[in-house]
C-alpha cells in the first residue's frame, strides 16, 4: 500500500488547517458487507478459521474489542468474525490519507500513534454509548517487530473502567508468521487462525483494580510467535524468509558491529566479521560455521535492548542522522518539506531542518515507546515524532536502525519514569 507524497515548503505545509473533528459513524450493512467480500481472498488463501471462548459472558454488546496487531490481515479477520455486527475501528491518522470518506463510512476513528489524545476517548465512548456499536482497538498501536507484543500503555485499566463495557479479545496465530513487518511485504504460505474470547465482563472490570486489569491485559498480550511457530512445527519454506531481517537484528551478536548485518534469501550474515546463519524453515537461526550465539530471534532482540540500555546508562547513546522530512497535516497526502537532522538521546528528540526553518524538540518522557516502522507506505523506514497538532515523519537517509531508536526510547522512558515501567512480554 502506498501513500500520496506532495513536495512543498514547510511554510505551506504548516499553513494547512487541521481536519475538523467528526463524530464516529456507525458503518451500515452495505459497507460491512463490502469489507467482508474484500477480505475473502486473503482468508481463503490462509485457510482461516476461528474459535469462540466464553463469548456468552460478553452478552450482546456493545463491546470494546482488543486485538493483537501483526499485519493488514488483522482487519480482514475482524470483518469476518464479527459480521454482521457493526464495529468502529480506531485507526491511524495516516490511514485516512487519500481515502478519508471511505474510512469514515467503514467506521474508522482517526488518532495519532503514541500521542496523548483525549478526543479519542470521547470518540470511543460516543461510538459505544450513543451509536451502540462495538469498537475495535489495537492497543499496541503498531505492528509487532519481533513477533511479540509492543509494550502496552500503562493504566489501560483506567480506560476500561471509564467505558464500563465488556472487553472481547481477538488473538491471532499465523498472521505474523505469514507477513512479518521486516520481510519487505512478502507473504508466506501460512495458515492463519484466531481465538475470539470474552476477556473481561463489565462486572469483572468494576470489581478489579486498574493494576489487576493491566495484569489481565499483559497476560493476554504475552505471546511469542517465533516460539509458537517452532512449537507447532509451522514451516516457512519460502526462499526469501530472511529478507530484511537486519531491520530487527541490526547488531551482530558475535562481534558487536552495528549496521553491518544483512538478511538475504534464507541467510543472515554480518559483513563485519563474516558470521553467517541459516534462518531455518521453523524460524531458528543456525550458524553455518562455529557456535550459534543466539538462535531465537526475540532473544537476540532482547540482547539488543540490553545493549541499548547500557549505552543509555553510560551516557553513550546517540542517534544523529540525516533525514528526509514529511509532515501530516490533513488527509490529502504526506507533505515532503525537505531535509534535516534528527537527534535522539537521553534528553529526548531534536529535529532541525528545512534550511533552518524547522526546529522541534520532544521530551524523553513524552511517550513510553516510539512510532518507528519499516518500509512505511513503501517509502522507507521511518521515525515519527510530534504532537496532536502535527507529526514529523523522519526517513533516515543512511540506513540507521529505527528499531534501535524504539528500543532506546523505551529504555530511556523506563529510566526516567521508573514507576511507570511497562511489563514486558516473555
Amino acid at each position: 500500500m502506498k501513500i500520496k507524497k506532495i513536495n512543498t515548503t514547510l511554510e505551506k505545509a504548516c499553513a494547512i488547517p487541521l481536519p475538523k473533528h467528526k463524530d464516529p459513524k456507525r458503518p451500515n450493512i452495505l459497507f460491512r458487507t463490502i469489507m467482508l467480500i474484500a477480505s475473502i481472498p486473503d482468508l481463503i488463501a490462509t485457510r482461516f478459521s476461528f474459535t469462540r471462548k466464553r463469548m456468552e459472558a460478553a452478552g450482546k454488546g456493545p463491546w470494546l474489542i482488543l486485538m493483537n496487531h501483526s499485519s493488514f490481515i488483522d482487519l480482514e479477520i475482524a470483518s469476518y468474525v464479527f459480521y454482521p455486527k457493526a464495529h468502529c475501528i480506531v485507526s491511524t491518522f495516516d490511514s485516512f490519507v487519500g481515502k478519508s470518506w471511505l474510512m469514515r463510512q467503514i467506521g474508522c476513528i482517526p488518532t495519532q500513534k503514541f500521542v496523548s489524545d483525549m478526543t479519542l476517548i470521547k470518540d470511543i465512548s460516543y461510538a459505544l454509548k450513543e451509536k451502540k456499536t462495538n469498537v475495535l482497538m489495537f492497543p499496541e498501536a503498531g505492528y509487532s517487530l519481533d513477533g511479540r507484543a509492543t509494550p502496552l500503555p500503562r493504566k489501560m485499566g483506567v480506560l476500561l473502567k471509564k467505558l464500563a463495557v465488556p472487553v472481547v479479545f481477538v488473538k491471532t496465530e499465523g498472521a505474523f508468521t505469514r507477513d512479518p513487518l521486516y520481510n519487505l511485504l512478502q507473504k508466506r504460505k501460512v495458515k492463519v487462525s484466531a481465538e475470539v474470547s470474552c476477556l473481561l465482563t463489565a462486572e469483572e472490570i468494576e470489581s478489579k483494580s486498574v493494576s489487576e486489569i493491566d495484569e489481565v491485559l499483559d497476560e493476554a498480550f504475552g505471546f511469542d510467535y517465533f516460539k509458537w511457530q517452532q512449537e507447532k512445527g509451522v514451516e516457512v519454506n519460502e526462499p526469501f524468509r530472511a529478507d530484511g531481517l537486519e531491520r530487527i537484528l541490526y547488531k551482530c551478536a558475535s562481534c558487536g558491529a552495528e549496521g553491518k548485518t544483512e538478511g538475504k534469501g534464507t541467510e543472515f550474515i554480518c559483513h563485519a566479521c563474516g558470521k553467517t546463519y541459516e534462518l531455518t524453515n521453523l524460524g531458528r537461526l543456525e550458524a553455518k560455521d562455529g557456535n550459534t550465539v543466539i538462535d531465537h530471534i526475540p532473544h537476540w532482540f532482547d540482547w539488543e535492548r540490553e545493549e541499548v540500555r547500557k549505552e543509555v546508562e553510560n551516557g553513550e547513546y546517540l542517534l544523529d542522522c540525516a533525514v528526509d522530512i514529511g509532515i501530516l497535516t490533513d488527509y490529502k497526502g504526506i507533505y515532503m518539506v525537505g531535509e534535516g537532522r534528527l537527534k535522539h538521546s537521553s534528553d529526548g528528540f531534536v529535529l532541525d531542518g528545512c534550511d533552518g526553518k524547522l526546529h522541534y524538540e520532544q521530551s524523553p518522557i513524552c511517550s513510553y515507546t516510539l512510532n518507528s516502522e519499516f518500509f512505511f507506505y513503501e517509502i522507507g523506514d521511518v521515525i515519527s515524532i510530534g504532537d496532536s497538532r502535527r507529526l514529523y515523519y523522519c526517513f533516515p537517509k543512511n540506513g540507521e536502525s529505527v528499531a534501535k531508536a524504539r528500543l532506546a526510547q523505551e529504555e530511556i522512558y523506563k529510566i526516567k519514569m521508573p514507576r511507570r515501567r511497562p511489563k514486558e512480554s516473555n
